[in-house]
């Protein structure tokens, strides 16, 4: 495949990416709770996004994994202001789902700026760590880096969603609540691997693809270097 071509697994891929992120943002309208543990329902889909960037990068190389980040980010961006558009428009007289609708479509400013800087940041920083990783590591010991890339992106990503969507909450229910979605987030994750691992084999053998990213800056805003 050359450089500015794209095969369908990844086109398809592109577009499950892109669904997760959207999705995530919507079950995160739902919080459950196990024992003293609660979690929006989001962290059942959004660890899909990382485990997806990972293949994105270990295949494709960083270039390709940034393009796929940026179009899931504007994509989102674009539901989220078409929503928010939904929001304002006036009822039918005759429609009584309002208030539900609202509930789940209606973001604050600030919660819709966090899920998207932390989004686009942390997953941008998960695919730059694997990355590297892999030219470091010469393509040996993907479980690894696939660990410790998500980690790192999950991490921030909590750092920037947290305390701006949660501003004015105490440090110390902030951490707790960063400490346990990080924590099943990348559980969630390491219980996957063996599927992800298994699918970035299969893939790299069908597409014939193994990037090694040697020569590249990793500028996060060069869009259409790919």
């Amino acid at each position: 495949m050359s450089k500015n071509s794209f095969s369908s697994a990844f086109v398809l891929m592109a577009v499950l990416f892109t669904v997760c992120l959207i999705s995530s943002n919507l079950f995160a309208a739902k919080v459950f709770a196990i024992g003293k543990v609660a979690l929006p329902c989001a962290v059942l889909i959004f660890p899909i996004s990382y485990i997806l960037n990972d293949c994105f990068t270990e295949v494709w190389g960083y270039r390709k994994a940034r393009l796929v980040i940026w179009m899931a980010f504007a994509m989102n961006l674009f539901v989220a202001l078409v929503a928010q558009l939904a929001v304002i428009l006036p009822s039918a007289s005759f429609w009584t789902g309002g208030e539900h609708f609202d509930f789940v479509f209606k973001m604050a400013p600030r919660v819709l700026l966090a899920s998207l800087l932390a989004f686009l940041a942390g997953s941008t920083f998960n695919a730059y760590v694997l990355s590297k990783m892999k030219v470091a590591q010469q393509g040996k010991g993907f479980s690894l880096r696939a660990i410790v890339s998500s980690l790192a992106g999950e991490c921030l990503d909590s750092l920037i969603f947290m305390p701006i969507a949660f501003w004015g909450t105490p440090v110390k229910n902030l951490a707790w609540m960063m400490l346990c979605q990080v924590s099943f987030k990348v559980l969630y994750e390491i219980l996957i691997l063996p599927v992800t691992a298994a699918v970035v084999r299969k893939l790299k053998a069908i597409e014939a693809e193994d990037v090694y990213d040697r020569d590249i800056r990793y500028n996060p805003f060069k869009i259409f270097d790919f």
